[in-house]
């Protein structure tokens, strides 16, 4: 009999405050080629043997909704409510009651759990451990929870250690092999319900090993939302195959096409058009005349990209519409319209890296802070249902909530937040 964990707790409930203006739902159910990032973690887990997988979502049961749409396989996959974004602890109680003796715990965007998963099973039958963490080697320890070690042994972590008290230089990464008997420490901490104290508890009194991914051994991370960029590339790499052109696509003879792209149901590419790939042009989507989509450009479903565009490794989600202009290294969120003569710049004056003004919740508290994107090419971001009119000029890191208006004509040189409006007086 195989008794190797077959739980997974997917946590999909917090704010997603940092990846403002994309933020309308939870991070994870943003679309690349066809479905939200959660998508691509559970099929991971599926890989890595995993029968049985409980979702802890916000009050408004997003993912639930959101997966239904995709057809994913609900006789594997159970939901709790977490209401109020209060932590990873207390979203692990609202699952008590429906794990085994082991069970993963892991972030909702983890599109490559499946090998890191068997290895850290592999590491609790070979060392007998229950408790099993991932851990990378990192410069900045004290950015992290950091590691207390013991030969082989964890004893413990540390969160964010102060410069030189660090104990080690390995940060503990987002997935955990957990025992049910962690629950036992639950209420010792000094902060009621804290994961992080509560494992370290655990920890110092129970057998914990580690699995140390290779230092060069690229990480997901999506906590802003031009990190998107990274996950799209990484995606595109694995899963896009071409040229793959739905029967029911409309593809001019004059159009040309080139490289692994992917063109869905009903599509209509018009003449002279030219798409370079790797590119996923979505169902019901219409690409205009001698319009150039090129470069890593994912186009979700019922895009429209209008006649004389050019757009460069953009990520649109759901009927979003452009018209003639420029749009590069650019994210727009479902229901954008755009108007014709709109170029976005992606690349400042300087040619250097490229900082962007985010949001910052802590608590009720919000407040804004620049952060380096290291990214030297970073066009425009824009929140769901936003119009932008005729002969706008977008500045290079900006971004624009949802349900905002900008005015033909504006040059936009600072972010507008939701339901702002831009116009020339």
């Amino acid at each position: 009999m195989n008794n190797d964990p077959k739980q997974a707790i997917i946590l999909a409930a917090g704010e997603s405050s940092r990846f403002w203006p994309l933020n309308s739902k939870h991070k994870s159910l943003f679309y690349i080629m066809g479905k939200p990032l959660i998508w691509y973690t559970i099929e991971g887990l599926k890989q890595a043997g995993i029968e049985e997988m409980i979702i802890v979502q916000g009050p408004n049961c997003e993912a639930e909704a959101e997966l239904k749409q995709c057809g994913s396989d609900f006789e594997k996959i159970k939901f709790v409510v977490q209401k109020d974004p209060t932590g990873i602890g207390d979203a692990l109680l609202l699952a008590k009651e429906l794990l085994d003796d082991q069970f993963f715990l892991l972030w909702s965007v983890e599109p490559d759990c499946a090998e890191i998963i068997k290895e850290m099973i592999f590491q609790g039958k070979k060392s007998g451990a229950k408790t099993v963490l991932l851990g990378q080697k990192t410069e900045n320890p004290w950015l992290y929870g950091i590691a207390k070690l013991q030969g082989e042994r964890i004893t413990g972590m540390i969160e964010k250690p102060q410069k030189g008290e660090e104990p080690s230089d390995l940060r503990i990464v987002g997935i955990y092999l957990l025992e049910n008997k962690l629950f036992d420490f639950f209420g010792r901490t000094e902060h009621l319900n804290d994961f992080e104290e509560t494992l370290s508890l655990y920890m110092e009194a129970n057998e914990a090993r580690m699995v140390r991914l290779a230092d060069d051994q690229a990480r997901v991370s999506l906590k802003y939302p031009w990190q998107l960029f990274g996950i799209r590339d990484h995606l595109f790499n694995k899963f896009l195959a071409g040229p793959a052109i739905a029967e029911t696509a409309k593809i001019a003879e004059t159009a040309v096409i080139k490289g692994n792209v992917f063109i869905g149901d009903n599509t209509i590419v018009h003449e002279g058009a030219v798409i370079k790939g790797p590119c996923y042009i979505g169902e019901n989507s219409v690409i205009g005349n001698n319009s150039v989509v090129r470069d890593y450009c994912d186009l979700e479903k019922g895009a429209l990209v209008g006649a004389l565009a050019e757009i460069a490794r953009v990520i649109f989600q759901k009927d979003v519409h452009i018209h003639s202009g420029y749009f590069g290294d650019s994210i727009l969120d479902s229901g954008c319209r755009i108007g014709a003569g709109t170029v976005a710049a992606n690349i400042s004056l300087d040619r250097g890296e490229i900082k962007a003004k985010v949001q910052k919740q802590t608590g009720r508290e919000k407040r804004t802070e620049m952060v380096g994107t290291g990214l030297r090419s970073l066009g425009i971001i824009i929140g769901q249902n936003s119009k932008i009119g005729i002969n706008v000029s977008l500045m290079p890191g900006r971004m624009i909530g949802k349900d905002c208006a900008v005015g033909p004509g504006t040059v936009l040189m600072e972010n507008l937040q939701d339901g702002e409006n831009n116009f020339l007086s």
